[in-house]
C-alpha cells in the first residue's frame, strides 16, 4: 500500500486544525469594540481578560503536554476542542465583565494549550520520521498563519452579518470541526511502544532542568514572545503614532501571517537539512538588525508594509528548529511537556512584550525605547542559542 496517502491525511488534518485553533484565537481582537460598546465594559477589563488568556495558556500548556504524552494527543486535542466550544459559548452569553473573564482568560487559555499548535507538532514529530520531522512541523505552523490570514476576516464577516454574539456562536461550532480533525493524530501507539523504554517523566524533567540547552531554548522563545505579542499589540498603534492611515496597521499584521506561511514552510525545510542551531542563531539575529533599519527609515505606507512582510518570514519560524532541538535533545517520549515548557517561556514573554510596550509607551508617550529592548533581545536570542546542542537522531542518553 502506499504512504503517501495516510502521510498527506496526517499532515493535512494537523494543518487545518492547527488554521482554525490560531485563526478563532487571533479574532478576539476584532470584539473589543462591538461588545465594549454594547456591554458597557472598558477597553482594559476587555485587555485584561485576554492577557489572562495568554499566561494561563502559558502555564497550562506543559500540563497539556504531559498528557499528551500519556494518553496521546488526540485525546487532548478533542477535549481542546470542546473546551474551545464551550469557551466561545460563554463568551457570547457573558452578561457581567467577571464571567466573561473567566470564560475568555480561564477557559479559552487552558483550551488554547489543548487544541493548540504545540501539541499538533509534538504529535507530528513522533509519528512521523526524522527525515520529514521539519517538514511537518513547518506544515503545522503555517497551518497556524493561514488560519490568522483566513479565519480572521471571515470572523469579522460574522459580525457584520450576525452580529458579535451570532459571530461567537458560529466560531463554537467551527471549533467543533477539530474534532473530526484530531482523528488521524492517533499518537498512543507510539507513546506506549516508548514509554517501558525510555525514562520517566520525571527523570526527563529533571535532566532537562539541569541542561543548558533546555534553558538556552527556553530563553530564546521568551525572545521570540516579546517580539510578536509586541508587534501584534502595538504595530498598528506605532503606525498611527507615525501619522499613518489606519489600514496599514492592519494590512501590517495581515502581511506578517501571510508572509509567515513562506517563512515556516522555508524553515521546517532547512531544519531537516541545516543545524538547527545555526538556523535560529540567523533567525533571531535578522529580527534584531530588521528592527534596526526599520526603526532608521522613514515611516511611510510602504516602509511599514515591507517591514512586515520580511518580519513575517522570520515571526513563527522559530518554531521548527526549537521543536526538533528539544526532540534531539531530550527525545520524543516527552516532547509535550519539555516543548510544553520551553513554549510557556514563549508566553510569559508575550505578557511581557504586551504590557512593557504599553508601559512605555504610556510613560515616554513614545514607542523608542520598546523597539531598542526588542532590537538587544533579539541579539541576547542570537547569541543564547550559540551554546545549544544539536546532537545527531536517537542520541538521547537513556537511564541506567
Amino acid at each position: 500500500m502506499n504512504v503517501r496517502h495516510p502521510l498527506l491525511i496526517l499532515c493535512g488534518c494537523a494543518v487545518l486544525a492547527a488554521a482554525f485553533a490560531m485563526g478563532l484565537r487571533q479574532s478576539f481582537g476584532l470584539f473589543l469594540a462591538p461588545m465594549t460598546l454594547d456591554r458597557g465594559w472598558t477597553a482594559s477589563g476587555f485587555a485584561l481578560a485576554i492577557a489572562l488568556q495568554v499566561l494561563v495558556n502559558g502555564l497550562s500548556q506543559p500540563i497539556c503536554g504531559q498528557l499528551a504524552d500519556r494518553y496521546g494527543a488526540r485525546v487532548v486535542l478533542m477535549g481542546g476542542a470542546v473546551l474551545y466550544a464551550l469557551g466561545l459559548l460563554g463568551m457570547s452569553l457573558s452578561g457581567g465583565l467577571w464571567v466573561f473573564t473567566a470564560f475568555a482568560g480561564l477557559v479559552m487559555g487552558v483550551a488554547v494549550s489543548a487544541a493548540g499548535m504545540p501539541i499538533i507538532n509534538s504529535a507530528l514529530t513522533r509519528l512521523l520520521p526524522e527525515n520529514m520531522r521539519g517538514r511537518a512541523v513547518g506544515l503545522g505552523t503555517a497551518g497556524s498563519s493561514f488560519g490568522q490570514f483566513l479565519v480572521v476576516p471571515g470572523v469579522q464577516l460574522g459580525i457584520h452579518l450576525a452580529g458579535w454574539q451570532g459571530a461567537l456562536f458560529l466560531m463554537a461550532g467551527a471549533a467543533l470541526l477539530m474534532l473530526p480533525l484530531a482523528l488521524p493524530l492517533n499518537d498512543r501507539v507510539t507513546v506506549r511502544a516508548t514509554g517501558a523504554a525510555e525514562e520517566t517523566a520525571s527523570q526527563a524533567l529533571r535532566r532537562a532542568f539541569g541542561s543548558t540547552s533546555f534553558w538556552c531554548l527556553f530563553w530564546g522563545f521568551f525572545v521570540c514572545g516579546v517580539h510578536v505579542s509586541f508587534l501584534t499589540v502595538h504595530l498598528p498603534g506605532f503606525v498611527a503614532y507615525c501619522h499613518l492611515p489606519s489600514y496599514v496597521g492592519a494590512g501590517a499584521i495581515s502581511l506578517i501571517g501571510l508572509f509567515n506561511v513562506i517563512g515556516s514552510l522555508t524553515a521546517g525545510e532547512l531544519t531537516s537539512k541545516w543545524k538547527r542551531r545555526e538556523l535560529l542563531v540567523a533567525i533571531y539575529a535578522s529580527r534584531a538588525v530588521l528592527m534596526a533599519v526599520f526603526m532608521m527609515v522613514e515611516k511611510t505606507t510602504a516602509s511599514v508594509l515591507a517591514f512586515s512582510a520580511v518580519m513575517g518570514i522570520l515571526w513563527l519560524s522559530t518554531v521548527p528548529p526549537t521543536v526538533a532541538l528539544c526532540a534531539r535533545n531530550f527525545g520524543v517520549r516527552w516532547l509535550g511537556t519539555i516543548f510544553g515548557l520551553v513554549f510557556m517561556g514563549h508566553q510569559i514573554g508575550g505578557f511581557t512584550g504586551a504590557f512593557l510596550g504599553g508601559l512605555i509607551f504610556d510613560l515616554t508617550g513614545s514607542y523608542d525605547l520598546m523597539w531598542v529592548i526588542a532590537i538587544a533581545a533579539g541579539a541576547f536570542a542570537a547569541v543564547v542559542h550559540l551554546p545549544v546542542r544539536d546532537p545527531a537522531p536517537m542520541a538521547v542518553p537513556r537511564p541506567a
